[in-house]
Formats: structure tokens, sequence, C-alpha cells
């Protein structure tokens, strides 16, 4: 599809995946059922929707960019495809219920996101944990680093523990930046997010509040926890901070970037604000 005189928009951070070898390891790797209802994050010209819709039950593609939607209409309607809603909305407000009333079985997402929104997309998604099944995603590989990283390294961090507490995460493969047009600075990675395999060890915690420490924990990440706390729990002492540590064993002059799951977790119980006392 040519697209008349279309040029990509750089405030929608548009980069176009051209290489049908990809687009074919993409669909593999995702193993979309025959009944399955996708939802297709920012379809563009549809180089996904089309052989996708050719392979699952429904597809609702979600395209803030009403020219796009407009082109990829006439081409689904050429192709004789007619299993596919599209709808122009963007994806940060868009209401997951309004998909997952189409079926009976939970959702599964499937989006080669722009790069600007690549964090909030994958927040709303676990705000939308309990619609999902799988999410097959393709991400700047530094944040799909960030998302499969250990403790320890310099790519965990806060969006590891926060998205990783709800999905476990997959690398599938990297994405070289010549699959794309126009090209990015940066390869890629398409990575599955399992919303059906959490953190295996979870436990009974307030998720603001252990947001709230693991956001805290990484405010200031070259600082100790204390310090770096300090700024996430401003009503409270110092001496208040480090008790909760010392309860949960751990040293406060320790970095966040050394916790694991289970020690912000640990961290979430003993800092909950309706049990410590403000000073």
């Amino acid at each position: 599809m040519s697209g008349g005189n279309f040029r990509p928009k750089k405030s929608l951070g548009q980069h176009f995946l051209l290489d049908s070898t990809i687009i074919e390891q993409i669909l593999t790797g995702a193993k979309f059922g025959a009944s399955d209802l996708v939802l297709e994050i920012g379809p563009g010209r549809g180089a996904l929707t089309l052989p996708l819709a050719r392979t699952v039950g429904q597809v609702v593609a979600v395209e803030k960019d009403p020219y796009l939607k407009r082109l990829l209409e006439k081409r689904l309607s050429s192709s004789g495809i007619n299993n596919v809603t599209l709808i122009n909305h963007d994806i940060l407000s868009f209401d997951f219920r309004k998909v997952r009333s189409r079926s009976s079985k939970k959702i599964h997402i499937l989006g080669n996101l722009p790069y600007n929104i690549t964090s909030p997309v994958l927040y709303k998604l676990t705000e939308n944990r309990t619609l999902v099944a799988r999410a097959v995603l393709m991400l700047q590989l530094e944040v799909a680093d960030r998302l499969t990283a250990s403790p320890g390294g310099k790519t965990y961090g806060a969006i590891t523990l926060l998205v990783g507490y709800h999905a476990k995460a997959t690398p599938l493969f990297e994405v070289p930046k010549e699959a794309f047009s126009p090209r990015p600075k940066v390869d890629s990675m398409v990575i599955e997010l399992n919303f059906e395999r959490p953190y295996p060890d979870r436990q009974d915690v307030d998720l603001e509040n252990f947001k709230r420490v693991v956001r805290g924990g990484f405010l200031h990440r070259r600082k100790t926890l204390l310090n770096s706390f300090k700024g996430a729990f401003p009503p409270w002492r110092r001496e208040i901070l480090s008790a909760a540590m010392r309860e949960c064993g751990i040293d406060p002059k320790r970095r966040a970037e050394t916790l694991t799951m289970d020690e912000f977790l640990f961290l979430s119980k003993a800092t909950k604000i309706d049990k410590r006392p403000r000073s």
C-alpha cells in the first residue's frame, strides 16, 4: 500500500515494520489460537494485521492516526478480510473492557509499540491484567532488557518489578532497526508478557504501597535506600524508615538495584501507611 502522500508522523513515533520474515516470526512466536480475540495496538499500515486476521477469530485494531485507519480500512476491504474491527482511538485512554466483552475468553495483545509511549502502555496492561491473557510486543531493546533484568544490573529498575509482579516477561528475538521505515535509532526486541504467569511467590500486599515503595527506592538510583526513600515518604522520620528496613533484614545502606522482588514485597508490608505512625 503506497499511502499516497502519507508521511510518518514523528510525534506519534511511527516506524513501520517492512521485513516479511520478521512479521512471520512474530506471528509464529505469538502462538495465537484460531478462536482467539486479539487486540492490536497501533496497526499502522497493516503489516501484522492482515496475516494476523487470517489466523485468529477476531482482531480489534486500535489506531490513533485517523488517516492510517482509513488507509487500512481500504486495504482490509480489498483483501476480503471481515474479522477486523478498526477503532480510531488513543490506546492510553482506550477501555479494554469493550474488547473483553466480545469474547468468553481473556484477550490477547499484539503490538509494535511506538517508543514514546512504551512505559505508559506497559503500565496500562498491568492495570488491565484481569482482562488479558498474554501480550506479544515489539519494544526498543533497552526497555525489553529492563523487563527481563535481574537484581544488581544497570537495567534492573522500577519497571522490572512493577510489570514483573503481574506478568512473566520472556524475550523472544531481537529485531534490527533496518527492518523498519523510517529507520529508528535503536534495535528492538519482541517479548511475551504472560499475565497468566504472574510472580510465583505473590504476597498479600497493598499494590498502591508496593508501587510507592518501588518507585521511592529508585527515585534517586545512586543513593542508598534510606536516602532515596526519604523523598517518597516525606512525613516519616529517618529512624522509622530504618526500623522498617531492619524489620525486613535489609541494610539501609543498600541501593534499590540490589533488592529482589521478595525484599521489595517485604518492605511494602513493613511501610504500609496505616501501620506506621507519622512524626
